[in-house]
Formats: structure tokens, sequence, C-alpha cells
């Protein structure tokens, strides 16, 4: 089940998005600034962002900007703007940043399923959306390993391997499954049951 993020500052607006998703059949999880959002994709990416454009603090246009810089392999991630602002500029703005679509409000929820179906059939850069299940045998085993507590070092001597190669299945693992270290990269391969 695709897992939505809701990068929105307005907890009524939110909460109107999240149980339409919902009953679309999307598991959502929601933000309420931008700070909060980063933080989110990067410790468990999702499969698509519907993030607002003004918000105090760190805007939606600052957000994509600072996860395309911090961790470009998640700037892949599909990447949705709602505004009230119905001005070419903005939408203009936000493509040049990386949006991949821009839908107004008062959000059309019909409009806004079709959206988020396509992007996330076509997601970004071609890239399907089972990409994740896509781990090599010894990604698989050194993030095993890592699962159980064990060091690259010690990796490395379990699968008779120099440590520098081990590093490069972590890096490798962590490119196929969008997240920017070792720890969230065997969560996520431990959540969706990629390893035991």
């Amino acid at each position: 089940m695709p897992r939505i993020l809701c990068v929105e500052d307005d907890a009524e607006t939110a909460s109107l998005l999240a149980e339409a998703l919902v009953d679309l059949g999307y598991t959502v999880e929601r933000a309420s600034d931008g700070e909060a959002g980063l933080s989110a994709i990067q410790m468990s990416p999702p499969d698509l962002v519907l993030c607002d454009v003004r918000m105090p603090g760190m805007n939606g246009l600052d957000l994509l900007e600072q996860l395309a810089a911090a961790a470009p392999h998640l700037a892949r991630i599909p990447f949705v703007f709602l505004t009230a602002l119905d001005d070419r500029d903005s939408e203009i703005a936000a493509r040049r940043k990386g949006a991949d679509d821009y839908l107004t409000k008062p959000i059309d929820f019909e409009m806004l399923a079709v959206v988020v179906e396509h992007r996330l059939r076509a997601g970004r850069g071609g890239q399907s959306q089972d990409a994740f299940g896509h781990l090599t045998g010894r990604e698989r085993e050194v993030l095993t390993w890592a699962s159980r507590g064990k060091t690259s070092a010690e990796i490395a001597l379990i699968l008779d391997l120099r440590e520098r190669t081990v590093n490069f299945h972590f890096d490798q693992a962590m490119k196929r499954l969008n997240v920017v270290n070792r720890t969230h990269a065997v969560a996520r391969a431990l959540s969706l049951r990629l390893i035991d």
C-alpha cells in the first residue's frame, strides 16, 4: 500500500487530505511544517509527498530545495505542491525546484486522486514503485547482519570480504531503499520484509 506524506500546516486541510487519501486506499502520514516534513522524508521516505507551498518557517519550496541538496536520491520521490496561490509565477517556481505537480486550493479531490495515482504509477525518472524489492543477495546479507548488531568490520569477517566492500554494499542498499544512513536502511528493509 503506497505511503503518502502530507506536509500541511493547516490542521483542517491536513485532516481532509488524509481522510480522502485513506478512503482511496493509501497510508497517510502527516507533518505540520517543512522541518518536520524534511525529517520524516529522511527517516522513512514515503512513496509520494503532498506539500503546502506556504508554511511558517521552512516553506514547501525550501523543503524541496533542502531535500535535493541534502539527499539527492530522495529528490526522486514524487512531489506535489498544494497552494492557495493560483498564479503562474508560483507554479513556475515550484516546477523549477523540482515539483512534479501543482494543485490549487480549495482542493478538487477528484483531481487529487488522479494526480496521486498518476504520480505513483509513473514515479520519478521512470522508477517503479517496487524498486525497493531489488536488493542484491549480498546487500541483503549485509543488512541482515547489520540488523543483528554487527559492525562493518564484523560483517567483513563473517562474509570473508574487505570492510570497504561491505561499505560499498551498504551504500548501494541505501540508494536502492532511498534512505540516508545504515540504520534507516535496516529499518526500511525490515519493514518491507526484504530481510528477516
